[in-house]
């Protein structure tokens, strides 16, 4: 598919010359034709806002005409307007596909937290069971291939988007294909989380939340203040919350040979309980200078605590013939855990406007952060006599640093070049500790110092250009190299790659149809191999020769994950905020990197160990659907009704697999959404609810290893009454239906089948929210 690419840029400039010769050719005297508003937002100021063909764009009769200069030649229109493009128009008019979703679609349901949102978005789903976070994934596909982005930033690493208050969020950007000036870490694509900026707020903002579930609660109080002071503007805004959770589940477990003949079954009873604190804090501060230049800063604050308790029942069923039948691990089982996490990070850049509309964007950014967990585990049999106790300890620290920047040249009207640079750089220092009850070591390098060193550099350049008012193209190249090295008792370690990656996207807005508009990119991307992934320390499950549950480990010799990907799309716009639209995706991967089980000796016996390696070739490929508009855009008279939904169906394959479930890890074949919002006449009262929708998923991961995932449904219903045009109150309720979530495994090996079927509880979430303004 890379042979395409420049046989597609050809095509798109033979196409866009074709297209200027024939709006340039003398043939007679035609009035300059106008741009269509479709173009992007960033544009000279000498385009005019209406489009091609458009009566509105002509002088109404009676009406004066353009200004003349006194030459007699009419004068560029210019508009000047001080706020960003709204969240559709700014899609409208990305070159490089970009969808984004501003404080209306994050403050709709009233969530308590970001994975509740995203879920709903098109072609987004949320691994793990609902209410409980989870990995982020875009067509299906997490574990590295969606790139998650911090003011487009990397998170700290051990950051998770799912603790993240939606209060502390202005908008979430969503990127089908990679850019250059973002790391092309984007296979699935690229998800960007942008903190508050503050743009244009004027009001104090204060917001008091209560979420219940099972009768606890969980309190959060966020409050945004924004200030100015001569050049300076500087916006407050943080938040205090607590989360009290408990969740039940059950393992039943099925070891059974070629006739069927049972040699273990077990079921395991597990109940939970947790209760976290935190506070999150995100001040920004921006500084205008005499000169024009610009230079904005944003620390973002998270400290978090946890304090966990567990118990587990392990029982024996009768299927197993006496004379096999052995004891059982344990009877019984006590957990008590605590943790806490702190962060900071800064992210700053300065801005400085040459002469002729060029710039600079100069960017920083500094991190640290440090995680501790510890575990006491007591194992017990059934008389009570105690059998086995685990004590596990782990301490993490992680700084960074990293700068960049970008420089913009215009070239002439609606075209625009930028090349820049991205340098990082991370250390983190863990050590971990895993002990039994004579005070032995679990694994060799128990107790021992990992020191982890990554360093990433990455060049770019990027053209951006309206062709004609038709056609508009985005060109990039990208250079990344990334090396880690770590060191231990047991070694050192390093593993170096690099990636580039040519990129381009195309949009051809249809000439007579200024609503209707087709998109597609050729691109180059990879997913690179996590420092976990590469040098972590052993995590060890305590269940010894279950491969099911099985220790998880590194490997050093892990290559990127490289993918060359097409995306089609065709959007029609609906009024002022509406969109229909239907795109399809190709993802060609190599070097696929897969979990292989694996048996290792150990110091107490014989452990199975998950392993990561690559594995080969993969492909895979969808279709998504997506509807959003306003019922009045459609139907005159039509009552104040809002419609959102999205549906998209997944294709994957994995070569060296036997089918026919061989898909890519974790994958789901279909996702859909729906969502109403009613706005009632007469009353402040706005209902609205949404309904999402995921099927059961078998993939089959390897040769020996099936993976069985239970369908999803969530809803998710609110009201929202305004007393006026500062005080609202927002009542929720999310997973309604509250399902099971349901999961299987099976490994077969040396003719022994062992299947793990989990059941575990889900809960509604009744969430009440006071907001307001002063």
């Amino acid at each position: 598919m890379s042979k395409l690419i420049p046989f597609a840029c050809l095509a798109l400039l033979g196409a866009a010359a074709s297209e200027v010769y024939a709006q340039t050719a003398p043939a007679e005297a035609v009035p300059e034709q106008a741009p269509s508003p479709l173009q992007p937002a960033a544009k000279p100021a000498s385009q005019s806002a209406n489009p091609a063909g458009n009566p509105a764009a002509k002088p109404a009769a009676g009406k004066s005409g353009p200004a003349l200069s006194s030459d007699g030649k009419v004068l560029p229109q210019i508009t000047i307007s001080g706020a960003r493009a709204d969240d559709m128009d700014e899609r409208r008019r990305s070159t490089a596909g970009k969808q984004v979703y501003g404080r209306e679609e994050l403050d709709r349901n009233g969530d308590s937290n970001l994975g509740d949102i995203l879920k709903r978005l098109p072609g987004v789903t949320i691994g793990g069971r609902p209410g409980r976070g989870g990995e982020i994934r875009m067509r299906g596909l997490g574990n590295g291939y969606t790139q998650v982005l911090l003011n487009g930033e990397r998170p700290p690493a051990g950051f998770s988007m799912d603790s993240l208050s939606p209060d502390q969020v202005e908008r979430v950007e969503v990127m089908r294909g990679p850019v250059a000036e973002h790391s092309t870490r984007a296979i699935a694509g690229t998800i960007n989380i942008v903190l508050r900026d503050g743009y244009q707020q004027k009001d104090y903002q204060l917001k008091l939340t209560d979420s219940i579930e099972q009768g606890r609660h969980a309190p959060n109080v966020s409050l945004t203040a924004p200030l100015k002071v001569g050049a300076a503007t500087l916006l407050l805004s943080g938040s205090i919350f607590e989360n009290r959770q408990h969740d039940q589940g059950q393992t039943y477990n099925l070891d059974s040979d070629a006739a069927g003949v049972a040699h273990k079954e077990q079921t395991l009873r597990d109940e939970s309980g947790r209760t976290g604190r935190g506070i999150h804090f995100t001040p920004r501060l921006s500084y205008k200078f005499d000169n024009g230049d610009t230079l904005n800063f944003q620390p973002f604050l998270m400290s978090l605590r946890s304090d966990g308790h567990s118990s587990s029942a392990l029982s024996q069923g009768g299927a197993v013939p006496p004379a096999w039948l052995r004891p059982p691990e344990y009877s019984l089982a006590h957990s008590d855990a605590h943790s806490s996490m702190s962060f900071l990070r800064g992210f700053g850049n300065w801005i400085h406007k040459f002469e002729g509309a060029a710039k600079l964007d100069v960017k920083f950014g500094f991190g640290t952060g440090h995680s501790s967990n510890d575990s006491l585990r007591q194992q017990y049999d059934a008389s009570g006599v105690l059998l086995e106790r685990f004590q596990d300890s782990d301490s993490t620290r992680d700084r960074s640093f990293s700068t960049g920047g970008k420089y913009t040249a215009p070239l002439g009207r609606d075209h625009s070049l930028a090349a820049g640079w991205d340098v990082e750089s991370a250390h983190r220092s863990q050590t971990k500790t895993s002990l039994d009850k004579n005070g032995l070591p679990q694994f060799s390098d128990s107790g021992d110092n990992l020191s982890a060193d990554t360093r990433r550099l990455a060049v770019f350049a990027q053209d951006e250009w309206d062709i004609t008012s038709q056609w508009a193209a985005y060109f990039g190249l990208r250079w990344e190299g990334i090396r880690t090295t770590s060191s231990r008792a047991g070694g050192d370690v390093s593993n170096s790659s690099s990636v580039f990656s040519p990129l381009l996207h195309g949009v051809w807005r249809i000439p007579g149809h200024e609503k209707d508009q087709l998109r597609a990119s050729l691109t180059k991307s990879y997913k690179a191999a996590s420092v976990q992934d590469l040098i972590a320390l052993p995590a060890l499950s305590h269940w010894i020769g279950d491969p099911t549950r099985p220790d998880r480990m590194g490997n050093p010799d892990l290559k990127p994950e490289l993918a060359t990907g097409l995306d089609l799309a065709y959007e029609h716009y609906l009024g002022r905020s509406g969109i229909v639209s239907v795109s399809g995706f190709v993802r060609d991967i190599d070097n696929l990197i897969r979990r292989s089980l694996s048996q290792q000796q150990m110091a107490d016996g014989l452990h199975w160990v998950s392993r990561p390696e690559n594995v080969g070739h993969a492909r895979t490929s969808g279709v998504e659907l997506e509807a959003k508009f306003q019922l009045a855009d459609l139907f005159e008279d039509a009552p104040a009704l809002d419609l959102r939904a999205n549906y998209s169906r997944f294709w994957s394959r994995v070569d060296g697999i036997p089918g026919p479930n061989n898909r890519l890890d974790q994958q789901a074949k279909q996702t859909a959404n729906l969502g109403l919002d009613y706005r009632m006449k007469g009353l402040p009262l706005t209902l609205g609810g949404s309904f999402n929708w995921t099927p059961a998923t078998t993939v089959q991961t390897s040769a020996t290893q099936v993976v069985d995932s239970g369908r999803k449904r969530a809803v998710d219903l609110y009201g929202l009454w305004k007393f006026n045009g500062q005080t609202q109150l927002r009542v929720s309720v999310n997973n309604l239906l509250a399902e099971d979530s349901l999961g299987g495994n099976v490994v077969t090996t040396n003719g022994l089948s062992q299947l793990a079927n989990t059941e575990n509880q889900t809960f509604r979430v009744w969430s009440v929210k006071l907001e307001t303004k002063f």
